[in-house]
């Protein structure tokens, strides 16, 4: 598990290079058929109110829940969010037919910090988050991840003291910490991105035609 980190040792760590990553992989499929899950997970605890509140797409009343545990600095996860995501809102989520749960479930300090920044975007975080998985490039990985987050964050609408502010927030970064830390031990979430559609595991990114024929079997 990542050691704590303080207010001051997470400014700095985020302009260190980050962690080696655990990312799931997906299978591509030639035929439109659903995967086969890797498990289940009871659908009443999974949506049990954590210590932040839940970030949704779509309707409470869709017939199809999708939570997706996700790192920020994860390359599949931007993968599935610029080219998977959008299909899948246009199709399911817009339509009232699925709804999707978005979980932080950081890898390494820069994640951690990205998801903190879109936590701090308030109404804006679902924006944030695609803001920094589509310039995933040109923070995540570079020298001075900090002024790198700085400059997208300045472009989102934060200055430079409601930057300080978000980034040296104790709270809300071990708020963050304790939605991976349940993620892990309550549903054993250990790859990104992992989904949980109607209860159901899938780790590893999903194509467009896997997701929609395993939300089509569940309609």
């Amino acid at each position: 598990m990542t050691p704590l980190l303080t207010r001051r040792s997470l400014l700095g760590s985020i302009a260190i290079a980050p962690a080696a990553l655990v990312l799931g992989t997906g299978a591509g499929l030639a035929q439109a058929a659903a995967p086969t899950p890797q498990g289940n997970v009871d659908m009443a605890k999974l949506l049990e109110p954590g210590v932040l509140p839940e970030k949704v797409l779509g309707n409470a009343d869709a017939p199809v829940t999708i939570v997706e545990y996700a790192s920020m600095t994860c390359s599949h996860c931007a993968h599935f969010d610029v080219t998977t995501l959008p299909v899948i809102k246009e199709k399911y989520i817009d339509t009232g037919k699925a709804r999707l749960i978005l979980r932080e479930f950081p890898f390494d300090p820069r994640a951690e910090a990205g998801f903190m920044l879109a936590r701090c975007a308030g109404d804006n975080y679902f924006a944030m988050v695609d803001v920094l998985f589509k310039q995933q490039e040109q923070w995540a990985p570079v020298q001075d991840a900090r002024a790198a987050l700085l400059q997208i964050s300045k472009l989102a609408g934060f200055t430079q003291e409601s930057f300080e502010a978000c980034l040296t927030d104790q709270k809300l970064l071990d708020d963050i910490r304790s939605v991976r830390t349940r993620g892990s031990q309550e549903f054993g979430v250990d790859a990104t991105p992992t989904f949980f559609i109607n209860g159901k595991k899938y780790a590893g990114a999903l194509s467009v035609d896997e997701m929609s024929a395993i939300i089509d079997s569940l309609l």
